[in-house]
């Protein structure tokens, strides 16, 4: 180990190579390290659209950010203090990421004359042209590659495909990561080919012991070490967003005692909620590739009508598709669980990129009066939590909800405690008594709630029949009357307003009581809009943060919090469009805006200065 240990409380390192060069999954397997020594972590994988660019091209980048920390971490961070740099491209297109005081890892076998010409060098010197003063670690981290490998019987393509574990083995020995972990994760990938998970775990502990054997005399390593008590005790994960939603769909099932349906058609970024729910049927949960976004929804109301839960999952082109068959589920009133996981737009626009510009086609993107209520996950490990609370929505108040993440929380990662499901509150579902039967019909309502009983097919007295037409109030048969419809249309506006009952109050963080700002945000940018108010109180500014998971109906206390603040800013990642909603909900209200629309996170710093000037105009 070298002798120069410096110990730091956080580090951002980024990873960054052709797609093909492992980035992915040299970024997870640091992730899980430092989440499982104790740190706290944030991931941003970010990666191109294009399937496969040309090898070296500057389109064809692919990066992974992971933040690391000894207390709470809710963002990747602005800036990364390591950068690995495959090729000319990636050092072209990531080192605007990286800090002066930054160290840059390289493989000095891919910066040949063609690799520097394909990233459209000028010079053969890219650290000069790009004008880095970092401190840089050259390695020829190919040719120890094939050097390494040589008597391992792999051809040459394959050898190559190793050289992300070189660098992740070089990442390991300057923040003093043990490889075991490591070693273990990749035993476990490559499980079924050993003779490839060899090759990865020899090169992974070259690329460690060059790091010691090379650089220890003249490079500084760091410790990023957990303070004692900065985590609740308990049993964790590293998780991402999809996966912690498909694990809460599963629990909402499971605490309604219903049988969980997804019926899908695969799109970026959402397929992996498909892929993750596949594997678990021996939890009684049925998944259908469907062969449409169309059938994918329909199917799923169906199984709602049939007793179960419906999910059907997508982003936003999917949920154009799927508008006509949501609609099915809010005229029936039937569960339906409707994910949406953001991405930017419009049209096919960014696949692989993150935006929060579906809120409006959430809230209205349907024909007639169709009042849905809409949930919005804020963090990877809370898309657990909100995708639980979706459930309780739909089952409880028959009726279809959107659950809103994005592509950053969906593909992020952090460490999640496993919850105690005891803790987690019931689900009820409002089955039909058996004293209604013979005199039940359709949409007989509890007057409480506004909440129409159900009754499943095979029930014994409760034959009846739902459907897209408009039916009568007092029958369930097929109505055109035109009081009838006007009634059933405040029916089913007022059920969904009542839901408002049932939700917590908005929670206010900071100087709740005294601020002079008040940030608002809602889904996948609660840690960056926490981070830049946590800043902000730091430097001696009296500032606030009310952050939305409940978007339809709005917590009950949404109108006082938001009159009582001098100034009131609204942040996120389309062009105001949350904004223009809580306008449309509370009259007079007047509300500074941030916004932007890059496919990328926010910036914690730039929002700071944005919030500064607005405090100080």
């Amino acid at each position: 180990m070298s002798e120069k240990v410096k110990t730091l409380k956080q580090v951002a390192v980024r990873f960054s190579g052709d797609s093909g060069d492992g980035m992915q999954l040299a970024g997870n397997i640091f992730s899980t390290i430092s989440a499982t020594v104790g740190n706290d972590i944030c991931t941003f994988p970010d990666y191109p659209a294009d399937i496969r660019a040309p090898q070296g091209s500057l389109t064809g980048v692919s990066g992974f950010q992971v933040h690391i920390g000894a207390d709470r971490v809710l963002t990747p961070g602005d800036k990364c203090d390591v950068l690995v740099a495959m090729n000319p491209a990636a050092l072209k297109t990531q080192y605007k990421f990286c800090t002066p005081q930054s160290v840059i890892i390289v493989d000095s076998d891919s910066f040949g004359e063609n690799d520097l010409k394909k990233a459209m060098f000028a010079t053969d010197n890219p650290f000069a042209e790009l004008n880095i003063n970092n401190e840089v670690i050259s390695a020829p981290i190919s040719s120890m590659c094939k050097e390494s490998l040589k008597d391992s019987g792999l051809d040459f393509k394959a050898a190559m495909r190793c050289k992300n574990m070189f660098a992740l083995g070089l990442v390991c020995w300057l923040f003093d990561r043990k490889l075991s972990l490591a070693e273990d994760m990749l035993r476990e990938k490559f499980a079924k080919k050993p003779e490839i998970a060899a090759a990865n775990i020899k090169v992974l502990n070259d690329g460690y012991n060059y790091g010691h054997n090379t650089h220890s005399s003249v490079t500084t390593t760091y410790r990023v070490e957990s303070a004692e008590g900065s985590k609740e005790k308990g049993l964790y994960m590293d998780i991402n967003g999809n996966k912690a939603t498909a694990y809460g769909l599963i629990a909402g099932a499971e605490k309604a005692g219903l049988k969980l349906y997804l019926g899908s058609y695969p799109i970026t970024p959402a397929t992996d909620v498909l892929h993750e729910l596949a594997k678990h049927k021996s939890l009684g949960v049925i998944t259908v590739q469907a062969e449409d976004e169309i059938a994918g929804c329909a199917s799923a109301v169906g199984a709602s009508f049939a007793g179960a839960l419906g999910v059907t999952s997508t982003s936003g082109p999917g949920i154009c598709l799927k508008s006509e068959a949501m609609n099915l589920a809010v005229i029936t009133e039937l569960p339906l669980v409707v994910l949406d996981v953001q991405r930017g737009g419009p049209s096919t626009g960014l696949p692989t990129k993150s935006e929060q510009t579906d809120l409006l086609q959430a809230l209205y993107g349907r024909n007639g009066e169709s009042p849905m209520p809409v949930v919005a996950a804020k963090s990877p490990t809370h898309c657990f939590d909100a995708a639980f609370d979706a459930c309780k929505i739909a089952v409880e108040h028959m009726t279809p909800v959107v659950l809103l993440s994005d592509a950053f929380i969906a593909n992020g990662s952090a460490a999640w405690k496993l919850p105690d499901l005891d803790k987690y509150p019931a689900i009820v579902p409002p089955y039909v008594k058996p004293e209604m039967a013979g005199n039940w019909t359709p949409f007989q309502r509890n007057p409480e709630t506004g909440v129409r009983y159900w009754a499943l097919p095979g029930m014994e007295g409760f034959m009846h029949r739902i459907g897209g037409l408009e039916k009568s109030n007092e029958t369930g048969a097929i109505s055109t009357e035109p009081e009838n419809h006007n009634l059933m249309t405040k029916l089913r506006a007022e059920k969904v307003a009542k839901i408002a009952d049932f939700i917590p109050l908005q929670e206010v963080e900071g100087c709740k009581d005294d601020a002079d700002l008040l940030v608002v945000g809602f889904g996948g940018t609660y840690g960056h809009l926490s981070d830049a108010v946590s800043q902000m109180i730091a430097d001696g500014k009296k500032v606030a943060h009310a952050h939305f998971e409940f978007i339809n109906p709005l917590p009950k206390n949404t109108e006082e919090i938001l009159k009582k603040y001098k100034k009131v800013v609204v942040a996120e990642q389309n062009m105001g469009q949350f904004a223009a909603y809580l306008r449309s909900k509370f009259e007079g209200l007047k509300l500074y805006q941030f916004n932007e629309v890059k496919g990328q996170p926010f910036v914690t710093s730039k929002l700071v200065e944005a919030f500064t000037k607005i405090m100080e105009d």
